[in-house]
This record gives structure tokens, C-alpha cells and sequence, in this order.
């Protein structure tokens, strides 16, 4: 048997400790993205955020509910914003998502086919992250231009 001097001993613990806080608890991204929106006075938005509030009512609505808030079979996006980063939600709008087990059976259609959904998830993104920041409220917003 080698002996190991008792400090490369502690060392080795410590890194090993460490390594494993990171593994088990990532820090997160999404809060360390830039701000995709503008939004003045709690309900004026920048013309990508207020397209983005255009084609989530067309694409998304009819699963995730009014303003991003979840329903019964699709989970709240506001919630879920605060946790991933923008590829993250690019991925999972372009090729859907399945969590499939015996407590639930979710499935997120993929959306890389529709070209409307491609061409405005930057501006999707933009009003799910304004919601999800607590900077837009619920309901319409306005466009800062009119």
C-alpha cells in the first residue's frame, strides 16, 4: 500500500466535493443572457417583443395558454424562461420535446417546419422573456411607436 500524505488526501476530498456541486447544481445561463426587449411603462414594447406577443397568440397559445401562463397539459413558460437560456428554448420550439413517463405524457410538437414559428423565435423569445422577467405585464401591450 502507498501512503499518501494526509494534505493530497484533503485535497483530492475538496476537489472531488467541488467538482460535485457543480455537476449537481449548474449555475444558470438565462439569468446572464442579455435583455432580448424593451418595455416602457409596463406595457409598451419594442416591435420585436410586440410581434412576438402576435405569433405566440397564433403558435402557442392554444397549449401554453394566455400570456405564457401554462395549462393543463403544457407548463408555464414564464416559469420555465427562468431556468433555460435562449437555445435552450430555440432547440426545444425547433425540435420539440417529449417527457414521457408514468406520472405524465408531454410531448411539445416540433415547430422547425413551420416557417411563421422559424422566423419569429427571436421575437417569441423576446415576449416570453419580458413575461417570464416580470417586465410585461398580462394582456395586450402596446407598441412603443403608436
Amino acid at each position: 500500500m502507498i501512503a499518501m500524505p494526509r494534505s493530497l488526501i484533503l485535497l483530492g476530498c475538496a476537489a472531488t466535493l467541488i467538482g460535485a456541486g457543480a455537476w449537481l447544481a449548474p449555475p444558470s445561463r438565462a439569468a446572464e443572457e442579455p435583455k432580448p426587449y424593451t418595455v416602457k411603462d409596463g406595457n409598451k414594447v419594442d416591435e420585436a417583443t410586440y410581434k412576438g406577443y402576435l405569433y405566440y397568440g397564433d403558435l402557442c397559445m392554444r397549449c401554453h395558454g394566455p400570456d405564457g401562463l401554462g395549462s393543463s397539459y403544457a407548463p408555464n413558460l414564464t416559469d420555465s424562461l427562468k431556468t433555460m437560456t435562449k437555445q435552450q428554448v430555440e432547440e426545444t420550439i425547433i425540435n420539440g420535446r417529449k417527457n414521457v413517463n408514468s406520472a405524465n405524457d408531454k410531448v411539445m410538437p416540433a415547430f422547425g417546419f413551420n416557417q411563421d414559428a422559424v422566423d419569429n423565435i427571436d421575437n417569441i423569445y423576446a415576449y416570453l422573456k419580458a413575461r417570464s422577467d416580470g417586465a410585461l405585464g398580462r394582456g395586450h401591450p402596446e407598441h412603443l411607436n403608436q
